[in-house]
């Protein structure tokens, strides 16, 4: 399986002040992480370091993060630019904050797909189509001509997965995608991730809270505590036989049905 992505001994600082530490792991395509763990871990921060998106008091002060070959925190930004969306993709936990309130969905597509370098504004709304319509939208049109606010929060979220997804990027960073959903929509927003996979053999990093999540998409999994990996392996393993008493803490949190 080709390597798409590998984090090597990352450490991540703000202000100088060490955030992250010693961080490793990798991922082949169509292969999905789950990394988890509670707030103010640092699962977020691993993700904006790969993007360059850490602002101007965040640094990766060590290790290598390798994109198909090439050390992303080395890149020139220009080409980190290049590699942004068509590369890799990003989801975030608002998707809807990501778009511009006063001009429609389509239009925002085709200014992002035209900045890719595709200029047919017919086959730009043509595939943005037919991804909406494969991702189990009834109306695709009706998305293109609308304004943000005239869709509901869960269908914002939805949309942003399909406007990452338009790229067909190798990769996809999830920050969050379903926290502020509700149960149906979680369910939705996550069957559109794994169809991306399915159809663009995309590998996903998904940052989550939620362990149910995890376990219904993630091959492998990092468990985060203080900044510090606690725990990374195959989700199964991971979570039959935890190693960590902090991943057996998130586990037992877990809710259960009860007969």
């Amino acid at each position: 399986m080709a390597e798409i992505i590998s984090y090597e001994h990352v450490d991540v600082s703000y202000n100088g002040q060490l955030m992250v530490q010693d961080i490793s792991f990798s991922l082949g395509q169509g292969e999905i992480l789950g990394i988890v763990g509670e707030s103010g871990s640092g699962k977020s921060t691993l993700l904006k370091a790969a993007l360059g998106m850490l602002g101007k008091d965040g640094l990766v002060t060590r290790g290598d993060i390798y994109y198909e070959g090439r050390d992303l925190p080395d890149l020139p930004p220009e080409e980190l630019r290049a590699i942004s969306g068509s590369g890799i993709g990003m989801i975030f936990q608002n998707a809807g904050a990501s778009f511009c309130p006063i001009r429609t969905v389509g239009v925002q597509l085709q200014e992002m797909m035209e900045a890719k370098g595709h200029k047919d504004k017919g086959q730009i709304e043509k595939a943005a189509m037919e991804l909406l319509e494969k991702f189990g939208f009834a109306e695709p049109k009706r998305i293109l001509q609308s304004y943000p606010f005239e869709l509901s929060g869960g269908m914002q979220q939805r949309v942003g997965v399909a406007a990452a997804m338009l790229l067909k990027p190798k990769l996809l960073l999830a920050d969050e995608p379903t926290s502020a959903l509700d149960v149906t929509v979680q369910k939705q927003v996550i069957e559109e991730m794994l169809l991306a996979r399915q159809l663009f053999g995309t590998a996903i990093i998904l940052v989550t809270h939620n362990m149910g999540v995890v376990r219904a998409m993630a091959d492998k999994m990092l468990v985060m505590q203080g900044g510090r990996a606690m725990e990374y392996g195959k989700t199964v393993e991971v979570m039959a036989n935890p190693s960590s008493p902090y991943t057996r803490k998130l586990l037992d949190a877990m809710p259960r049905l009860r007969r």
